[in-house]
């Protein structure tokens, strides 16, 4: 009998495909894309909403009950963070801790975790009239961070951010609300995720 493995995806809006049907998401988009490559996974757990910071995902989990481990953890998480104007050193701190808690979620094996960038929403209709350089300069900010950690402590990494920079002149990349992802960019997402998880 084939066993089947486990997923557990954190973060926010980016997480559970606000504005798309859960199918649409990029956690359910990553477990039929590995299980078209044989490696038969349980439908996503997911700990995320829609305005989540680091703290509020911190307290999600810590109000969740999850298995004792994982065969995969992906992390997105810091975009409001930044749309709430929380510092960078502060965002570094929370964040360490969430990704030792991924690292430890996957049964203590970094290469079953992937960290997400965080996507750049200064270039979306939802952003007009709002200082777009300023949110792309601190998103680049952020993703710095959350890069650096993922290199030390050797989980793998999908920089999906300059592909949502491509909304600004693509909108089939956005969902209706001029804000989220679609199930096309989700769908790019997925596919980076997974030959980070798999190579």
């Amino acid at each position: 009998m084939t066993s089947v493995a486990n997923y557990l995806a954190l973060g926010d809006s980016y997480t559970i495909g606000e504005q798309v049907s859960i199918f649409e998401s990029f956690p359910y988009q990553l477990v039929q894309l590995l299980r078209a490559e044989g490696k038969y996974f349980s439908a996503p757990e997911i700990v995320a909403k829609t305005g989540w910071t680091t703290d509020e995902l911190q307290l999600g989990i810590n109000n969740t009950k999850l298995l004792p481990a994982y065969d995969l953890v992906t992390l997105l998480i810091g975009v409001n963070n930044q749309y709430r104007g929380r510092t960078a050193d502060n965002y570094e701190v929370e964040f360490l801790s969430l990704l030792d808690q991924a690292i430890r979620f996957a049964g203590n094996q970094p290469g079953n975790v992937v960290v997400l960038s965080i996507p750049d929403w200064g270039v979306t209709p939802f952003a007009a009239g709002r200082n777009r350089e300023s949110i792309r300069k601190e998103i680049d900010d952020f993703n710095r961070i959350n890069r650096d950690k993922s290199r030390l402590l050797k989980v793998h990494y999908a920089d999906i951010t300059a592909r949502t920079r491509e909304a600004s002149t693509d909108l089939s990349l956005l969902a209706n609300d001029g804000l989220h992802p679609s199930g096309k960019d989700y769908a790019r997402w997925a596919k980076m995720v997974m030959e980070r998880f798999i190579k």
